[in-house]
């Protein structure tokens, strides 16, 4: 649909007009800004010109004339308004005016997965620019998911645009949760880069209508687990004879106490490790994940593995902070962990960074704007969904209310 639609009727004058006799009357055609003029073939006196109603002043046959005819020509102008809809072509000027003379409009097949690629290609040339690399695997992997489902579902490896409705969302969402297996936020991710594409062919006016629309995109809130005190310090007690579970314990312990996710602990230098506004050691670095500076003052326990790391082969002469591995590696490693600590949860670095926006920091009384900005958060909302499982911080915050009322 066309964001607006007007048109009217005006006297066109010519370069040589010497301000006497007749001009010729034009149809103005604007869809969205942009105007396109339609000869109506007519002249009339501008003596006897409405500008304001675009029609000829009086009452005589000529003036009846002339005006019936130019209700016909706003009529056909409706007419090919409407033909476009019902054709589901874009409503532009240009298009209503070549079904106004009647001739065909030239359509071009967009094709999905092809509309998809060059999304995909643009964005891969913006890495580093405008988009982080893990941005562009996340569309790579939604790519491959589109395709793959056209072939279970259709047969075909692209299919036409015009083609995508809200039936082949729902089918693509039920695909993706009962064929990949996935759940239901992480559907809902795919489904969100997938969006992301078919909005692009509804701003070309390539799609004439969403295919998302009315259709929900609600992610579901899930628990996000988190070390306690207790089990925090039982890891960091715990004595491992086998020296690659230390090490990865000891990084998992860094991402603790600092909040970085393993993409970022990965790639940490030590010359993003300075001395901060307050003369103490300060992390500073930016998230691979939204390229949103993190800005971090450096615990004692922090600074202590660091150190301990020094002279690690795997740091030194690379400029690297830690000695990491594979992060599929490291969870395996962390579920042995795990098991010999006695800690009944699944370690991953996600619960280490969770362990740090609540246990660390948010227990301990540190404002949630701060623990935000530390976190590298791009609003505070997202950071709020680590406060809601904080039952001991709420005792604490009402113990004063408590004593006033007791």
């Amino acid at each position: 649909m066309e964001k607006s639609f007007g048109l009217f009727f005006h006297l066109k004058s010519t370069r040589n007009y010497k301000g006497e006799g007749e001009l010729p009357i034009y149809l103005c055609v604007t869809v969205d800004k942009v105007c396109r003029e339609i000869s109506t073939k007519r002249k009339w006196d501008p003596a006897k010109w409405n500008t304001d109603s675009g029609r000829a002043e009086g009452k005589t046959e000529n003036v009846r004339s002339l005006n019936s005819y130019l209700d016909l020509l706003q009529r056909k102008v409706y007419e090919a308004r409407q033909q476009l809809l019902h054709h589901g072509h874009p409503v532009t000027a240009e298009n209503i005016k070549t079904v106004f003379h009647g001739h065909e409009i030239q359509t071009h097949k967009y094709m999905l997965m092809e509309v998809f690629k060059k999304h995909n290609d643009q964005m891969a040339e913006l890495v580093g620019l405008e988009y982080a690399p893990g941005t562009l695997e996340r569309f790579q992997t939604a790519y491959r998911h589109t395709l793959t489902f056209l072939q279970w579902k259709y047969k075909v490896d692209d299919i036409d645009i015009s083609k995508l409705d809200y039936e082949f969302i729902s089918e693509y969402e039920f695909w993706i949760k009962s064929v990949r297996k996935c759940n239901h936020n992480s559907t809902i991710k795919y489904l969100t880069n997938f969006r992301k594409v078919i909005n692009r062919c509804v701003r070309h006016g390539w799609l004439v209508k969403d295919p998302f629309a009315n259709f929900k995109m609600t992610l579901r809130e899930v628990e996000r687990i988190a070390l306690t005190e207790t089990e925090l310090q039982t890891l960091v007690a715990q004595q491992f004879p086998i020296d690659r579970l230390r090490v990865v314990r000891d990084i998992f312990l860094f991402s603790c106490y600092t909040g970085l996710a393993y993409a970022d602990v990965k790639k940490l230098k030590r010359s993003e490790i300075i001395i901060g506004v307050d003369g103490e050691q300060w992390l500073v670095s930016r998230r691979q994940k939204t390229d949103i500076s993190a800005r971090i003052p450096l615990l004692p326990a922090a600074l202590t593995i660091i150190d301990r790391y020094k002279d690690h082969p795997q740091c030194q002469g690379k400029d690297l902070v830690l000695p990491i591995n594979s992060n599929q590696k490291m969870n395996a490693y962390l579920k042995e962990i795990a098991d010999v600590c006695g800690i009944h949860k699944n370690l991953t670095f996600h619960i280490a960074r969770h362990t740090f926006a609540t246990t660390v920091t948010l227990t301990n009384g540190v404002p949630i704007e701060t623990v935000s900005k530390m976190l590298g958060h791009r609003n505070l909302r997202t950071t709020q969904h680590y406060a809601k499982i904080l039952d001991k911080k709420i005792g604490e915050d009402m113990k004063g209310l408590r004593e006033k009322f007791r």
